[in-house]
């Protein structure tokens, strides 16, 4: 009967020759996973035995993770904000990358939830009365694994703030895709907190917050959609090939579906909304070209990810509209 360590030196020299960036960590993480504890543990106890069927498992995921499988859909769990998301081939992997885009959009949130007069929905900065109280109106789209509008409403119930203050919608084209966001809610107790549609991009028309008769726009827009060409999803690397191609195609130029959503901001988005996108690390020139074609009289700001790369492109328009 090997013991872990014999396992662990055998699959991290397997995957290191095959090329894996991580093959040490894979192989701890898949390791505890067919038996069914910790990594920590198995870190610990390098000269315990594994017995047969745990062994099975872990050299059937070591073969899949060498064809390029990715260690989450493998495990079936991906950590993100600090929350633990179920992951699989239905669903876009949450990279860290995106925490950015949740970072802003939740300061957005916050800040107007805390604005005089916005606590509902009104514009910040408005006197008391100004807007007929309504939720806050948030909608994530192409929402995948759920995880952005599930960490914005996980950190928002952290903070108190209560479901009838916020209206958040998850949308997605893909059904599968909304299957597992559905699942992730669930987990996270956040059924009173969000809601999923399958749509392309937005429903024609924003769809009123439960118990309400108005249709205002959406506050806030928060996207991470497809940024990749399509002549470069031959060359991802092999995990990413994995994945979705629906999630990751964004047509010749990577911004194919971003400009469809920015042709639908102005009818979408509430005359103080702003919306929050994700694009590429060698989009941040491009994005704005776009938004000043598509959006005139519109601004868009680049944020910049810890590596330094453009990462998030907040777009809104430029001049208030009367109240």
């Amino acid at each position: 009967m090997p013991t872990t360590r014999e396992l662990l030196d055998e699959a991290a020299g397997a995957l290191r020759a095959s090329g894996i960036d991580t093959p040490r960590l894979d192989a701890e993480l898949l390791l505890a996973m067919a038996i069914g504890v910790g990594r920590t543990a198995v870190v610990a106890h390098a000269d315990a035995p594994v017995g047969a069927d745990a062994e099975r498992t872990f050299r059937t995921a070591i073969d899949r993770r060498l064809e390029g499988e990715p260690i989450a859909y493998l495990r079936g769990l991906r950590e993100f904000r600090g929350i633990a998301l179920a992951v699989d081939a239905r669903a876009l992997i949450p990279r860290p990358e995106t925490e950015l885009l949740v970072e802003l959009a939740l300061a957005e949130l916050v800040r107007r939830l805390a604005a005089p007069g916005a606590a509902h929905g009104a514009a910040p900065g408005a006197a008391h009365g100004a807007a007929e109280a309504r939720p806050l109106r948030v909608a994530d789209v192409g929402t995948g694994s759920g995880a952005i509008a599930i960490a914005l409403a996980v950190a928002l119930r952290a903070r108190g703030v209560t479901p009838e203050a916020l209206d958040i919608l998850a949308t997605d084209i893909s059904p599968d895709a909304l299957d597992v966001a559905r699942d992730n809610a669930v987990g996270h107790a956040l059924g009173d907190r969000m809601r999923l549609m399958e749509v392309d991009l937005l429903p024609p028309l924003p769809v009123p917050a439960t118990g309400s008769a108005d249709a205002h726009g959406w506050d806030v827009i928060v996207a991470n959609l497809p940024y990749i060409r399509s002549a470069d999803l031959a060359t991802l690397p092999a995990p990413v090939r994995h994945e979705p191609a629906l999630a990751l195609d964004g047509g010749a130029d990577g911004l194919a579906v971003i400009d469809r959503l920015l042709e639908r901001l102005p009818s979408a988005l509430d005359g103080h909304g702003v919306a929050l996108l994700e694009i590429g690390a060698d989009q941040g020139t491009s994005i704005g070209e776009h938004v000043a074609a598509l959006l005139p009289g519109w601004s868009c700001r680049v944020h910049a990810d810890l590596a330094g790369l453009p990462r998030v492109a907040v777009v809104e328009r430029m001049v208030e509209l009367p109240a």
